[in-house]
């Protein structure tokens, strides 16, 4: 990922924390911490999503890649950050850089860990031509709105997504 722009977001960061572009070996890590932070999914449903995702290869049409944060080479968190065509309250004519999953191991939080994996999927998005970043969080994760909310994300609406399924004829 050289020359992206995430580089100078890590020079930023504190120094403790190294920020890089995820990598094959990570898949295990990485799907353990999609499961704590998506639980719906099996370990395994999460480590066939990691392993595409940091090959280079996800199940996607746009852009996506996961970014790790390592403190001591312990990987402690990752943030997953992709383009998306369109986001509510965003320029519909550019593309935006969208943070899909952003975690942080409890031990590793409010010491900097968040924000230097933001810093970094901005800079990569930035890198794709975005001027813009976006994500969401579930209404009663407190803890997600106010750490988008201290890095600088504003609030821009507020629903509940419903869904039903048509019975087949």
């Amino acid at each position: 990922m050289a020359g992206d722009g995430v580089e100078e977001a890590l020079a930023m960061s504190r120094s403790e924390v190294l920020v890089r572009a995820g990598a094959p070996s990570d898949t295990g890590v990485v799907a353990r911490q999609f499961v704590a932070l998506w639980p719906d999914g099996s370990l395994a449903e999460h480590e066939a999503e990691a392993a595409a995702i940091l090959s280079g290869v996800p199940a996607s049409t746009l852009p996506l890649v996961v970014l790790v944060a390592e403190i001591d080479g312990t990987v402690v968190g990752f943030v997953e950050v992709g383009l998306r065509s369109h986001a509510d309250a965003c320029d519909p004519r550019r593309p935006v850089g969208f943070i899909e999953g952003w975690y942080v191991e409890p031990e590793h939080r409010r010491r900097g860990v968040g924000r230097a994996l933001v810093a970094a999927a901005e800079a990569w998005a930035r890198s794709q031509g975005c001027t813009e970043m976006a994500s969401d969080a579930q209404l009663d994760n407190r803890a997600s709105l106010q750490a988008h909310e201290a890095l600088g994300f504003d609030v821009v609406d507020r629903c509940v997504h419903f869904r039903k399924r048509l019975p087949t004829a």
